[in-house]
Parts: structure tokens; C-alpha cells; sequence
């Protein structure tokens, strides 16, 4: 496939953003899609043990692209994905922290 053969940071970055936001989406269809998306974002701000069992399948698709990125030598767009996740990671750290 022609996508995995770019090599570019700022590539690895936009990968790292979209795909955490599409499994996002992707859960709260496969669980939540019973309840309004509003009812599912005030849930996610009460409940604490909500946001780690989110932030798990949202980080996995970065990893599953980064493995695939350093496994083609790709080292490039695997750093930015690498960048976003640990952003994404360290952010849902503080919230479920603070919250």
C-alpha cells in the first residue's frame, strides 16, 4: 500500500491525531450508541474508570501503526505517531488525574 511507504514526520503526526479520534468514535458506537453522544461525553466526565477503558483502544491503533512503521523502516512518520501517542497518553493521565 503507497501509505506506508511515506516517511515524513508531520505525516506521522496527522496519522497519530486521526486515528485515536476514530476509535473514539469507534467505541462510543460499539458500547455507548444506545445513549446520545452528549449523555456519553458527561459520563466520560464523571466517571474516571471510563476514560482509561477509552484511552486503551484509542492508543492501540497508534501502536498497531507505529509497530508497522518501524517494522518497514519508516522512522520518520513512526516518531510522529510515537509523539501523539504519548501526548494522547499523558493527557488522559492528567484528566483521569484532576478529574
Amino acid at each position: 500500500m503507497v501509505i506506508f511507504k511515506k516517511d515524513n514526520f508531520i505525516f506521522g503526526l496527522g496519522i497519530g491525531l486521526i486515528m485515536p479520534i476514530l476509535s473514539f468514535f469507534g467505541y462510543y458506537y460499539w458500547k455507548f450508541s444506545l445513549f446520545s453522544f452528549a449523555r456519553f461525553l458527561s459520563a466520560l466526565q464523571t466517571n474516571t474508570q471510563l476514560i482509561t477503558s477509552l484511552s486503551i483502544p484509542c492508543l492501540f491503533l497508534n501502536i498497531v501503526l507505529f509497530t508497522v512503521f518501524i517494522n518497514g523502516q519508516k522512522d520518520k512518520t513512526a516518531k510522529g505517531i510515537f509523539t501523539v501517542s504519548v501526548t494522547y497518553a499523558l493527557a488522559a493521565f492528567l484528566f483521569k488525574l484532576l478529574a
